[in-house]
């Protein structure tokens, strides 16, 4: 019964390795960094190394995942708790008592996301003197890690940290402020307690999560002290008193500028009040996906007009198709449009575009298919049944190692229930007049696979009609194009974007207002994919 637990557990963490990425192994050794020593982290290769070594210190193992939990919480990895039985609610839940990752390597984490490349290039600028020669290229994490190891970072030295901050983007330091700010009142909690209090409630408070003494000046970003160089000492020294609940600095020396502590108080307070007693009530920020490689990706497009038998023609298909081509095209996708393909050319389409070396230097990957289907596939042409599954299987980061770790959408344009008895411009893209039994349903859920990074927005939910104006094309993909040409250039996700899609096609009804339609998306992204904003016109506003 024992092993069988074992071999279990070591399956769950094996399930999990092969759902993380680089970055996320990245992330999970600098998150890691205060538990393990440097020394071991270094030779981490992938996150089974990590798993490994916190066996080996005992902090975890087949009893207890919650280090781990955790850690996958940190990260946003939230679709992969449900493995270790958790789900994000519960994980939040145990942080107070059972978190292992201090307050300090959170704060420099959450800093770490929110350095661009841009920033992390002028941080890079500013210490050259301080890194390797030949060192060129490292991501805002290696580079924290690298300033800790050199000892110009720590959790009460943040000077170095702070300074870089002010130099490459102040808002930076609202993230370091909050901390300090943090440990202030956890400080002066202890302090008014009485002695045994004091002890038991530091006793509770997690493992590593403050250490008293240090630094607790306050920099905002509207400071009027000139920075000076890197290399530079400041007289920290000086004391903190509290007066009408604000706090004061007392500098020792008359040679360091008062920085204004009660307005960068003031200011964050009444940003975010909540924030100040609780750091998990934040609002999370997710990482995005990076977009900006030298190529955006390939767009398939599989656009099925005519069938050989009982099907309908698809009239208005190929303004779908149209209009795909021109919106991905204009968000830098090079576009390949397949007319007519059976079931055995769409797999044989599938198998070729997954042995592509094409895809390595490229950003992601998109698929539309337009065509009838029902419950969970789409018909070839031939009225052969493709399922969704089988078609997405083919692209997982085992069975096509170039899209590893990248965003791969796939838009399906058809039925997924029963035909609508058919209005005079109104089709159904379905085969049966009745609806499927509830036991040969599949909800798109279930056609993702069981890995990271994929997005399937279906055109309608199971059981359900999906809606094509035989001149203007298919409710979906019309709403979906338009959403597109519209919020790219807002800046906004593609789950906000499918959002607003869902709303558009809510709305729209048939002549006789009956015929109702609602979209359904599906995922495993692990980030936010945020579509690089083009310098063309969107295709609508060209003259």
């Amino acid at each position: 019964m024992g092993d069988d637990r074992s071999i279990k557990f070591r399956q769950q963490l094996l399930v999990i390795d092969e759902n993380l990425g680089t970055e996320e192994v990245e992330a999970l050794k600098f998150l890691c960094s205060d538990l393990l020593s440097f020394k071991k982290l270094e030779a981490v290769e992938s996150a089974q190394d990590i798993f490994q070594l916190l066996m080996a210190k005992d902090l975890l193992n087949k009893e207890d995942t919650f280090i781990l939990a955790e850690l996958l919480y940190r990260i946003r990895c939230h679709f992969l708790l449900q493995k270790l039985g958790y789900t994000k609610e519960t994980v939040q839940e145990n942080l107070p008592w059972k978190g292992k990752v201090s307050r300090y390597r959170q704060m420099l984490y959450e800093l770490s996301e929110d350095i661009t490349s841009e920033d992390l290039k002028r941080a890079m600028f500013l210490l050259r003197d301080q890194l390797p020669k030949k060192l060129t290229n490292m991501s805002s994490l290696e580079l924290l890690t690298f300033l800790e190891k050199q000892d110009h970072l720590a959790e009460n030295n943040l000077q170095i940290l702070e300074k870089i901050c002010m130099e490459i983007s102040p808002d930076l330091l609202k993230t370091v402020n909050k901390y300090k700010m943090e440990r202030v009142s956890l400080a002066q909690q202890e302090s008014s307690l009485p002695i045994k209090e004091a002890a038991s409630f530091s006793h509770h408070i997690p493992e590593g999560l403050f250490h008293s003494g240090g630094d607790v000046r306050l920099l905002t970003s509207s400071q009027e002290t000139p920075i000076k160089s890197l290399g530079s000492n400041i007289n920290d020294s000086g004391s903190l008193r509290e007066h009408a609940g604000s706090v004061h600095f007392i500098a020792a020396g008359q040679d360091v500028k008062a920085v204004n502590v009660m307005q960068g108080i003031s200011e964050l307070s009444q940003e975010q009040p909540a924030r100040m007693s609780n750091p998990e009530s934040k609002t999370e920020k997710l990482m995005t996906y990076k977009m900006d490689g030298p190529h955006r990706g390939y767009c398939l497009i599989i656009n099925n007009f005519s069938f050989t038998g009982t099907l309908q023609k698809r009239r208005g298909s190929s303004k779908d198709a149209e209009m795909l081509a021109h919106v991905f095209t204009w968000l830098g996708l090079d576009v390949k449009t397949y007319a007519d393909k059976t079931s055995v050319e769409i797999k044989n389409l599938m198998q070729e575009w997954r042995s592509s070396k094409d895809h390595r230097d490229r950003d992601c990957f998109v698929c539309c298919i337009l065509s009838h289907g029902e419950s969970g596939l789409v018909y070839g042409t031939d009225e052969q049944e493709v399922p969704i599954r089988t078609i997405m299987s083919y692209f997982t980061a085992r069975q096509c190692p170039q899209l590893a770790e990248k965003p791969k959408l796939f838009f399906i344009q058809a039925c997924q229930g029963k035909e609508i008895q058919q209005a005079v411009y109104i089709e159904a893209d379905a085969q049966n007049p009745d609806l499927l039994p509830i036991q040969q349903r599949v909800s798109p859920s279930e056609s993702i696979p069981e890995e990271a990074d994929f997005l399937l927005g279906m055109a309608t939910v199971d059981g359900y009609a999906s809606f094509r104006h035989i001149q203007h094309g298919t409710w979906y993909i019309q709403a979906l194009c338009n959403k597109l040409l519209l919020l790219v250039p807002r800046g906004e996700d593609i789950l906000s974007i499918l959002t607003e899609v869902n709303e558009d096609v809510s709305k729209r009804a048939d002549n006789l207002g009956k015929k109702k339609q609602m979209p359904q998306p599906a995922y495993t992204l692990r980030k936010k994919l945020i579509f690089p904003v083009p310098r063309s016109p969107p295709p609508s506003q060209k003259q």
